[in-house]
């Protein structure tokens, strides 16, 4: 997601500087290259040694006659987006008046003035995060541009964001954005059918790709709702969902105004009439009676014959010719853009294999993220290509 990113850190004097390390180390694994600027605040709660570790790179904690701020930030800087995390309310509001007294403020002010992308992750105690002049300060900086990955509001605290919400947000801040207002809807995951009150009937799916499609359709551009049987996620928002006939009605809900849906939910495809009561066990052989419930895809596409829409079909057992022959089948029973096709063998596996469907084929291996980034790339495509 951040292959090859030039990323100018800011670490300011809040407490969850002490993660500094530890997130400098996941944007590494995501493919960033990473240069550090520390606050004399942020000094005293983590020193410049074990940041330069986590960087192999020289740490800025102070602006010299090299003039660290331009050559990082300027117009022609090394980097290609200044991220301050964690940002105090200090920072926060000297950013909003232009206020430059220390290097992350400093390169700030540079960032702002040569066009560079800017992400603030706020992290402070939550009565300061509300205070009216933080609150101000927010909303100007976002006027200008930046981008803020909200904290997470816990024990009377604004914390901060976890590192796969940063690392998606400085994706959504500093790559192309072709999905830029639109309106993205994605199932994911299993949905269960209540036997009784505790057994219930499922499925293997883990909603890993269906994630992994929200994000990268937000990191895109795109505004996400993500209906699935799941937790909330910072790039999206989720409509928790239970059964095939709840994540109908979310989704019919949520097309409404949408200019795309992607179904990558393993929907099931018959419920049944749940007891009230805990089924006894130990009574012999026992029969359900099972009713088909309504196919999502057909259901939306009879009610938005324009909406752009994406399938999702799991084989068992079959080759690549069966996996095509079938996804076809329903792309033109539906109108698809396409169809994401895969043998359910991988279903709940770290890493996959999927067929991208339409006229041509595209072959996409690797694990979710991958699956996530050609779909999204493929929906943005057909989103361009529409305009």
């Amino acid at each position: 997601m951040l292959e090859g990113v030039n990323v100018a850190l800011g670490i300011t004097g809040s407490i969850a500087a002490v993660r500094a390390v530890e997130f400098i180390h996941e944007l590494r694994r995501r493919g960033a290259n990473v240069r550090a600027v520390m606050s004399p605040e942020a000094t005293n709660i983590i020193h410049p040694w074990s940041i330069e570790f986590a960087t192999e790179r020289e740490v800025v904690t102070e602006i010299t006659g090299s003039v660290e701020h331009v050559e990082l930030c300027g117009v022609e800087g090394w980097a290609d987006v200044y991220l301050i995390s964690p940002a105090t309310a200090n920072t926060v509001g000297k950013m909003a008046s232009a206020v430059d007294d220390t290097p992350v403020t400093t390169c700030a002010t540079t960032a702002l003035g040569s066009g560079l992308p800017v992400v603030v992750v706020p992290a402070m105690h939550k009565p300061m995060y509300d205070h009216p002049g933080v609150l101000e300060a927010i909303e100007q900086l976002e006027s200008w541009g930046v981008h803020f990955v909200e904290p997470r509001i816990e024990e009377g605290k604004a914390k901060i964001a976890s590192d796969d919400a940063i690392a998606t947000g400085v994706a959504r801040a500093v790559g192309d954005r072709p999905l830029e207002g639109d309106h993205v809807v994605v199932t994911a995951g299993a949905t269960t059918e209540s036997i009784d009150p505790i057994r219930l009937l499922t499925n293997r799916a883990s909603g890993a790709t269906g994630r992994a499609v929200a994000r990268a359709c937000y990191a895109r551009g795109a505004d996400v709702t993500l209906v699935h049987d799941g937790p909330d996620v910072p790039y999206a928002t989720v409509e928790s969902v239970e059964s095939a006939a709840e994540m109908l009605a979310a989704v019919e809900d949520s097309v409404e105004d949408a200019d795309a849906l992607v179904s990558a939910a393993a929907i099931a495809d018959y419920t049944v009439e749940a007891a009230d009561e805990k089924i006894r066990s130990g009574q012999g052989s026992l029969t359900l009676d099972l009713e088909p419930t309504p196919k999502l895809l057909d259901t939306v596409r009879d009610a938005h014959p324009e909406l752009s829409m994406v399938g999702f079909k799991a084989e068992t057992g079959g080759d690549d010719e069966t996996l095509i022959e079938r996804a076809r089948e329903l792309r033109d029973r539906v109108d698809l853009e396409f169809v994401v096709a895969n043998d359910a063998s991988v279903m709940g596996d770290d890493e996959t294999r999927v067929l991208l469907v339409d006229d041509d084929i595209e072959t996409v291996s690797g694990d979710k993220q991958a699956v996530g980034a050609a779909v999204a790339g493929r929906l943005a495509d057909d989103a361009v290509r529409s305009e």
